[in-house]
């Protein structure tokens, strides 16, 4: 069983930089893949990006050299740095973690609670 909490999102103007963390409870940390979900307002959760067991990432394009994944698995903690934040970034954030690294939510067994990323213009 993994339990993960999100924090770090908060009110930025666009142009702005945030750094979420997921700090992850339970054993075998360092054997999950991770990612990082966003739901804005009125819309489905999509796939922002993951980091698997060996450290290599994956993100969505429309994220793309501003966003960036990390892992420490000594702190058992995945990070998103967000650089050149847009109103579109407005989303809500969940970090999930899973023994396949995917693109979909579905291969995912654990989430977190999600924390609130606003990006005015």
């Amino acid at each position: 069983q993994v339990q993960l909490v999100e924090s770090g999102g908060g009110l930025v103007q666009a142009g702005g930089s945030l750094r979420l963390s997921c700090a992850a409870s339970g054993r075998r940390f360092s054997s999950y893949a991770m990612a990082w979900f966003r739901q804005a307002p009125g819309k489905e959760r999509t796939f922002v990006g993951f980091i698997n067991r060996d450290g290599g990432t994956r993100t969505v394009d429309s994220v793309k050299g501003r966003f960036a994944i990390s892992r420490d698995n000594a702190k058992n903690a995945v990070y998103l740095q967000m650089n050149s934040l847009k109103p579109e970034d407005t989303a809500v954030y969940y970090c999930a973690a899973g023994g396949t690294a995917a693109t979909t939510g579905r291969w995912y067994d654990y989430w977190g609670q999600g924390t609130q990323v606003t990006v005015s213009s």
